[in-house]
């Protein structure tokens, strides 16, 4: 197992709020595999805690679990008692809080509030009447990112109001993906964050001792690889009509970008395609990309797969998929993919300049402070021809801009480009 790598500013951010005085919440969110978990496992190290992480499940089985971590965590000379509800555990937490900072996470907390629709209630009433008194630091963490946004962040929430700081953790940015594979080169390094889009899980899945060309076909091109079956998986976990979800990303994958091509391919009614497009982007599998000048233009909107590993996957694996299972995906990996991941990484490649453009804007690396990155196209008016330009960053207080084309090739390149 892997050492923890980065977050450290996510660790400063939890150790300065546990040192705060008083009641504390945070809402803790991000896509799965992103290292919430590890994170949250990291920041209680030496600190007197209850980490419980939620099962789907029935209400009945979560209280009963969630109780026995409580009282293993705070009283163990107590073990094999047992809590009627929700209102019962919560008066003894805060009970317990009122002398002594405890921190109380509940990880995957969605699986909880959708078994027992008053659990949100449940919360609101006890951190109002007994815990905003207490030292209780309260973190709720979850992987559905539109349940946090939309149940437990609202203003439609119970629970609106009540945090004190929230943190939607991130993918690592390819220079911190760079440190799960110290070993390779710096080529090598960009191909893992390429097809790992820095999800902490898949990062630390990576071997160093082993060749990049091993490690992804050991990953993705196996019938027993991790990541082999990741997307579906994911689809699952998230969504009932997997099916209709898998069309949708194939046909992103394969260039449609509107909701009307989108429809056309998979012969789907456009209000159909346009809900499940709406649910891919709040799960952050798809996103919608603007020309950077024009993003109040809604007939310009195109929808991209935002996630790396589902665009490598779509794009290399899932044509393989009947050589994978056959057992030759070693065979399929050398004669169909791997002369063709350096084309797959040049709009990875771009990504990675944006990123660049609007870390080096802020350091003052550049002319001019770089407040916004995208790419911008359209059609050049000299040329009257259609255009696009890989990376714009804007200075949107000097009115000045930064632009650049980006290549990932193994060669120079003239002027003309």
């Amino acid at each position: 197992m892997k050492e923890f790598i980065g977050r450290q500013r996510e660790l400063d951010a939890l150790d300065g709020i546990c040192k705060k005085e008083g009641f504390q919440m945070m809402v803790l969110y991000g896509r799965r595999r992103v290292g919430k978990s590890t994170l949250l496992q990291k920041f209680i190290e030496g600190k007197k805690s209850i980490f419980y992480t939620a099962v789907r499940s029935s209400s009945q089985r979560n209280l009963k679990l969630l109780s026995d971590y409580v009282v293993a965590a705070l009283a163990p000379e107590m073990q094999g008692i047992s809590f009627d509800s929700y209102e019962q555990l919560f008066h003894w937490i805060g009970e317990k809080a009122k002398n002594e900072r405890i921190i109380f996470i509940i990880d995957e907390f969605p699986y909880m509030a959708e078994q027992d629709k008053s659990l949100l209630s449940v919360l609101q009433k006890y951190i109002d009447r007994e815990w905003i008194t207490g030292n209780i630091f309260f973190i709720l963490s979850g992987s559905s990112i539109s349940f946090m946004e939309d149940e437990v962040l609202s203003e439609k929430s119970p629970l609106f109001g009540r945090r004190t700081s929230q943190l939607k953790l991130k993918a690592f940015n390819y220079r911190e993906a760079a440190e799960f594979v110290p070993k390779y080169s710096f080529e090598d390094k960009a191909v893992v964050y390429g097809v790992t889009g820095g999800i902490a899980k898949y990062l630390a899945m990576f071997d160093d001792g082993l060749s990049l060309d091993d490690n992804l076909k050991n990953l993705f091109f196996s019938d027993t690889g991790y990541l082999y079956e990741e997307p579906n998986n994911l689809l699952t976990q998230e969504f009932k009509n997997v099916s209709l979800y898998n069309a949708i990303i194939e046909a992103v994958a394969s260039g449609r970008n509107r909701i009307v091509t989108i429809a056309d391919l998979t012969h789907m009614e456009k209000t159909q395609v346009s809900h499940a497009v709406a649910n891919l982007v709040s799960t952050g599998i798809l996103s919608k990309d603007y020309a950077i000048t024009d993003e109040s233009n809604k007939r310009k909107v195109q929808y991209i797969l935002a996630d790396n590993m589902f665009r490598f996957w779509y794009q290399f694996v899932s044509p393989g998929v009947s050589m994978i299972d056959y057992g030759r995906g070693d065979v399929y990996y050398e004669n169909v993919v791997k002369n063709n991941i350096a084309h797959y990484m040049g709009s990875v490649f771009e990504d990675m300049c944006r990123y660049f453009t609007m870390d080096a804007g802020c350091t003052g690396e550049l002319a001019c402070m770089v407040m916004k990155v995208g790419k911008w196209w359209g059609t050049n008016p000299a040329k009257k021809e259609e255009t696009d330009i890989d990376v714009v960053g804007i200075d949107t207080i000097g009115k000045q801009a930064v632009i650049g084309e980006c290549k990932y090739k193994n060669e120079l390149l003239d002027k003309s480009v």
